[in-house]
């Protein structure tokens, strides 16, 4: 009997591996998403704190109990219209890797959407646009129930960012 319940526990195991959840969001019409475990909390829009001589993209920094968390707005980053935070603007809570250590960050975004899981298999890399357009943020592409998601590389998105803001400091 207990045999039995082992076996079965590890099929469970390797059906879980191949598939991820997504935590999926809305920026100008287009649904954006990202690893689930990564969330940490969700919370709707609350002021900011602005810290001067940041990115125009970084919202500025919130104290999520005790702990200074920065905020980026997606729609700035992704080079996208500005538009007026409404009562479904929320801030997507994340723990992001770096290169030295786990950071949290909020980001910005116009609602939340849904929770889907992907399987590997439906994963498609995002297309070549050459030197043009950086896509080094985006995971991949999934096509779920007709529409499109964007599956975003919330660590890279970052690094990127901290990489262009170093190289743009003069000696």
């Amino acid at each position: 009997m207990e045999q039995q319940i082992q076996e079965s526990t590890h099929v469970t195991i390797n059906t879980q591996s191949e598939s991820e959840q997504f935590l999926t969001f809305m920026l100008a019409g287009e649904e954006y998403g990202v690893d689930i475990l990564r969330v940490q909390e969700i919370k709707g829009w609350d002021n900011a704190t602005e810290i001067p001589n940041t990115p125009d993209y970084i919202q500025g920094v919130l104290n999520l109990r005790g702990t200074i968390v920065p905020i980026v707005d997606l729609r700035v980053r992704f080079e996208l219209e500005k538009i007026e935070y409404s009562n479904t603007t929320v801030v997507i809570v994340l723990k992001v890797k770096g290169d030295e250590k786990e950071k949290t960050i909020g980001f910005v975004v116009d609602a939340v959407s849904d929770v889907y899981n992907i399987d590997q298999g439906q994963l498609k890399p995002a297309p070549d646009f050459g030197s043009a357009v950086r896509t080094e943020f985006v995971k991949g592409l999934a096509t779920i129930d007709e529409k499109m998601l964007i599956l975003l590389d919330i660590d890279h998105l970052v690094d990127a960012d901290i990489k262009l803001n170093s190289s743009e400091v003069t000696h």
